[in-house]
């Protein structure tokens, strides 16, 4: 039997990132390397909000990215977005958020949920898959809790691929659909664990899709399988 007829779920998925796509093909067809990938990425402002935010894209955080994901500052606290119109302040956040864990303080299902949180509530434009994929398996989640493993994140900067830039300034009203923005965000993750509170660090880039249509704050729409410069 066809696999197809078999997963009703990954064809639901399938459909999702078409839909998804649908609103930023313009986009991601200018992006080497994600041609493949026609289904998400983000969204581009209207004339009148654009200015507004491409300034800030270029500009360093006013306050670490990790500490906007996280209620109070607190270390070990499950992420929690911020509230804000801005797709560059809401994506910085997020990568954050993404690129930390702290298997002392919580489980990896609460993880998971916490996560999910971050979504849009418009499931046609939401990959929930992109997210799950980047917080380790129960297995593995296990065995990280044992030797008490974390990782906080620091942002660097954020921006909007100059593809999308592009695609926008050329067709403005393609953003009216899903509100979706590209936003390509950069920075580290650092790692420790019982025994070597330092552990290590690595450099960290990934491309978002953020919905913010004018009536409601951001949300993430997914997470792209590769980055757009």
């Amino acid at each position: 039997m066809s696999p197809r007829s078999t997963n009703p779920g990954g064809a639901s998925r399938v459909r999702r990132r078409a839909l998804l796509g649908t609103a930023v093909l313009v986009v991601l067809v200018a992006v080497a390397g994600l041609a493949a990938y026609l289904t998400r990425d983000g969204r581009a402002s209207s004339k009148a909000s654009a200015p507004e935010t491409s300034s800030a894209s270029h500009s360093s955080p006013t306050a670490p990215a990790s500490a906007l994901s996280r209620p109070h500052g607190s270390q070990g606290a499950l992420p929690v977005p911020p509230s804000t119109h801005d797709p560059i302040a809401f994506g910085k956040a997020a990568a954050a958020a993404l690129w930390s864990y702290d298997t002392r303080a919580y489980s990896q299902h609460e993880l998971l949920a916490a996560l999910r949180g971050w979504l849009t509530s418009e499931k046609k434009y939401a990959d929930l898959a992109s997210v799950d994929a980047l917080v380790p398996s129960r297995v593995l989640w296990k065995e990280m809790a044992a030797n008490g493993q974390f990782a906080t994140a620091k942002v660097n900067e954020a921006h909007f691929p100059d593809s999308f830039a592009q695609a926008l300034q050329a067709d403005p009203g393609a953003i009216t659909t899903a509100y979706a923005y590209a936003v390509t965000v950069s920075g580290k993750q650092s790692i420790a664990w019982n025994g070597s509170p330092h552990g290590g660090a690595e450099h960290r880039v990934t491309t978002l899709a953020v919905q913010c249509r004018p009536s409601q704050p951001c949300a993430l729409a997914g997470v792209l399988p590769a980055v757009a410069p």
